[in-house]
């Protein structure tokens, strides 16, 4: 299943776009899960991270299709946006939010297939290993390999991305138990290590790829260095 988001004012132009998805289905035998958005406001105030293709119209009255994206974009770097307009030099603003691409209005359905068809492509060659994390009033998706470490401190977790941070709720234990068998290893109390990410470790601590510098409890230091070798020797995730 492919889910799919529909940013539009225009109740015309959403049941257009609505009709085109249903008409694709027939003909590739594919399934869409498919949530509309009235306006640019409403994605913002109610996004759910997990959508694999947006269409967002350009010009709305309170939210624009722009500042929509950027704000999806701070939750999840991998949903493919396509956007709807009637001014094609809108269209080298959506590179600013690493669009697919655009449609011009009146959208006829050939087009629409052709860009539906590559959105899918483009999320099936992206799709990999990941995770939702409850931040704020919304939900944001990160990738595992995005993930650095993740740390516990003053009953708050942070979780350390290669280029950005998050505070989602849970417990370290409970991403231990959720990352278990995905190259992530606890090296104290504090800190769930990708594996992926460690560039060196010394008596005490392990370094990651960002320089942060990671105590290794004595008690797990043995299991750690195991389970860094049998990630580096292909053994495991």
């Amino acid at each position: 299943m492919i889910r799919v988001g529909v940013v539009e004012d225009d109740p015309a132009a959403t049941a257009q776009i609505l009709a085109y998805l249903h008409r694709f289905e027939t003909e590739h035998d594919v399934t869409f899960a498919v949530q509309t958005y009235p306006d640019g406001r409403d994605v913002v105030e109610r996004y759910q991270s997990g959508f694999d293709i947006i269409f967002l119209d350009v010009e709305m009255p309170y939210i624009d299709g722009f500042e929509a994206a950027r704000h999806i974009r701070t939750l999840d770097s991998e949903v493919v946006l396509v956007f709807i307009t009637n001014m094609a030099q809108y269209a080298i603003k959506g590179y600013q939010v690493d669009a697919l691409s655009y449609l011009l209005k009146p959208v006829p359905y050939f087009a629409f297939s052709q860009e539906l068809r590559r959105s899918i492509d483009k999320t099936r060659s992206t799709q990999g290993d990941w995770i939702m994390l409850s931040v704020g009033s919304g939900m944001a998706r990160v990738y595992l390999s995005d993930i650095t470490y993740i740390e516990s401190i003053r009953h708050k977790i942070i979780v350390h991305g290669v280029d950005r941070t998050y505070v989602p709720t849970g417990t370290l234990k409970a991403f231990e138990s959720q990352l278990a068998d995905k190259g992530f290893f606890r090296s104290n109390n504090c800190y769930l290590v990708n594996l992926r990410h460690v560039t060196g470790v010394d008596a005490t601590s392990c370094v990651m790829i960002d320089g942060a510098d990671l105590q290794v409890s004595r008690p797990r230091r043995r299991a750690f260095l195991q389970a860094l070798a049998d990630h580096v020797g292909g053994r495991t995730p």
